[in-house]
């Protein structure tokens, strides 16, 4: 069921973007721009589903198998360098934004990047308030993906 997900949705995904260029470039309608529209989000929605599909929530106080005592989260620097640069990128494109487009523009494109804002804000805040705090930047981590 899994791989079924997975094919179909990224079938629907490619169908998706095949028929978006073929419909902006002629006057077909609203409608078939919306139905390539309604499959893109389907076939993520599949690929989504079966991506995460049988992941399964460890009850909260369950230790982890092969741990012996969870060890307290101390922040790094490495933290406060990802939200700091995340905050000055939100910066720079509402900035921009401001620039170019206007007022109206602008509240949107926050409204947009206020997800982006809040994350690095809470990165940044997490490390500040943290009582133990690691002034190391490890730069394999932020290479690294998880």
């Amino acid at each position: 069921m899994r791989w079924a997900a997975l094919v179909v949705g990224a079938a629907l995904i490619v169908v998706a973007f095949v028929a978006g260029g073929r419909v902006a470039d002629t006057r077909e309608g609203l409608i078939s721009e919306v139905i390539t529209l309604l499959a893109g989000l389907s076939g993520a929605s599949l690929v989504l589903y079966a991506w995460v599909w049988g992941a399964r929530p460890r009850p909260r106080n369950a230790p982890l198998p092969g741990a012996s005592a969870p060890q307290p989260h101390v922040p790094s620097a490495t933290e406060l360098v990802i939200g700091g640069a995340g905050l000055v990128i939100a910066a720079g494109l509402v900035a921009g934004i401001a620039l170019s487009a206007g007022g109206l523009w602008t509240l949107m494109g926050s409204v947009l990047l206020l997800p982006m804002i809040l994350g690095s804000g809470y990165l940044c805040l997490r490390f500040l308030r943290a009582p133990k705090r690691d002034w190391k930047v490890d730069l394999r981590r932020l290479t690294r993906l998880r």
